[in-house]
């Protein structure tokens, strides 16, 4: 079980048990010496036009700009997004002023430029070392809920289960791609991606929602094609919404993440069967979040509290997702819990205690104002963990590897290697891949 960190002093090193726990022990850091990163990218897209424009858009970065500096700084573009969003359409209906959803797709646009060219500036500079995966991958982690959530406004679904459903369903693909890459050691990309090709229609839905405005993803699709009325009578596209995302996770996603590690256990003579514990932690994010939302008795929704929960959701699948792949650079076992999922199920049980078989009742349905503040007060509780957690990690590995996290020193020549890494900068921001898995 993941505990919060004790307060120690910012130059002492964690005691051996947190060390060991967390995954930042000298036996355990010792294995980002020898890290190698591999990837498979098939999507046409990527590799024979997008990887042009980042080829180019990397030249315009000055020097001095420390690759992960180059990621977070594409994660503000998700930030400050979110930050007008709450202003001008906090409803997430809107519909808000056309600059707004072009300004959407930028910011998505500029994050995934900026994610895609962070290993090329650690080329460019010499600064590859262990540590840019754990930090790409957890920048991607958290922006899985805050950049579909701009969609979610986009499409003008709301704080309805359909605008939950449309944020939170990246958390999906993205858990069983960690999970694939921790077994294969390889980040498998295919023809058709949502790093790629699912951004791209990401970018242009929040476009056409500037033009158009979003009320065009509600209402009936013969408008928009007189002659197919016969067919679709007054289907919309939010009807087709959920079952489009849905499908194309079972069938495509899914599926190839799990021939892809049953192929890495067989070609090591080892059984697949007992891999499929290790979808607990998703399995419980998932549950305890249904169970929450769509309980007749919570009122987050029906008061307009999906951005904050969401805000919250990013931090605990952040938290869940990079615990997995900090395990897999230093060839840790598979981390089964976070502690921050203790509230996430506690929410769920608090909000659907009337309907828990319990001879005697303590109370009834809790009022909107107690979830709200139970809400609040978990938001709190993950930011807490999830920065004391992160700066432990990074601070270790920096120490390690003798490396800055943010800069680069200016005593250290270009071209010059870091620490003791010998990852290579192959599409690789600080000698680690990002989740988005360009390869140079």
């Amino acid at each position: 079980m993941s505990l919060p960190l004790p307060a120690t002093h910012p130059n002492m090193p964690p005691s051996r048990k947190t060390a060991a726990h967390e995954c930042v022990s000298e036996e355990a850091l010792s294995h980002l010496k020898t890290y190698k990163y591999s990837s498979v990218d098939k999507s046409l897209l990527s590799r024979y036009v997008l990887k042009h424009y980042w080829n180019g858009f990397v030249e315009l970065l000055p020097l001095w700009l420390a690759p992960n500096m180059v990621t977070l700084l594409g994660f503000f573009f998700i930030l400050a997004n979110v930050a007008l969003l709450e202003i001008y359409v906090p409803d997430l209906v809107g519909p808000g002023p056309s600059w707004l959803y072009y300004s959407f797709a930028f910011g998505l646009w500029m994050y995934s430029t900026m994610d895609n060219v962070d290993g090329k500036q650690a080329r460019r500079t010499g600064t590859s070392s262990g540590l840019g995966e754990l930090f790409d991958h957890g920048i991607d982690s958290l922006n899985c809920t805050l950049g579909s959530l701009l969609e979610t406004a986009a499409m003008g679904y709301g704080a309805s289960r359909t605008g939950a459903f449309t944020a939170l369903i990246p958390c999906l693909p993205m858990f069983f791609s960690t999970w694939e890459t921790y077994h294969t050691h390889t980040l498998y990309l295919g023809y058709f991606n949502g790093p790629t090709e699912g951004l791209i229609i990401a970018c242009v839905i929040m476009i056409l929602s500037g033009y158009y405005g979003p009320e065009i993803w509600s209402t009936p699709l013969a408008s928009h094609f007189p002659s197919t009325e016969a067919y679709l009578g007054d289907t919309t596209f939010r009807d087709l919404w959920v079952p489009i995302l849905l499908i194309s996770f079972l069938t495509a996603h899914l599926p190839a993440c799990v021939v892809n590690v049953a192929r890495a256990r067989r070609a090591q003579n080892l059984p697949i069967a007992p891999l499929f514990l290790e979808w607990t932690p998703m399995l419980i994010f998932v549950a305890a979040t249904a169970a929450w939302l769509g309980s007749p008795y919570s009122h987050l929704l029906k008061a307009n509290h999906l951005v904050l929960f969401c805000l919250t959701m990013s931090l605990v699948f952040g938290r869940m997702t990079t615990k997995i792949i900090l395990a897999h650079l230093t060839r840790q076992p598979f981390p089964y819990w976070t502690v921050m999922l203790g509230p996430l199920v506690g929410g769920a049980v608090l909000v659907n205690y009337p309907h828990l078989p319990i001879p005697f009742k303590l109370w009834g349905p809790v009022s909107q104002e107690v979830e709200a503040w139970y809400l609040r007060g978990y938001f709190v509780f993950a930011a807490v963990v999830y920065a004391r957690w992160a700066i432990l990690v990074i601070g270790s590995i920096c120490e390690y590897l003798g490396i800055n996290c943010l800069t680069i020193p200016s005593k250290r020549p270009l071209g010059e290697k870091v620490g003791n890494g010998t990852a290579k900068a192959n599409g690789v921001a600080n000698g680690i891949p990002s989740m988005k898995g360009r390869k140079d």
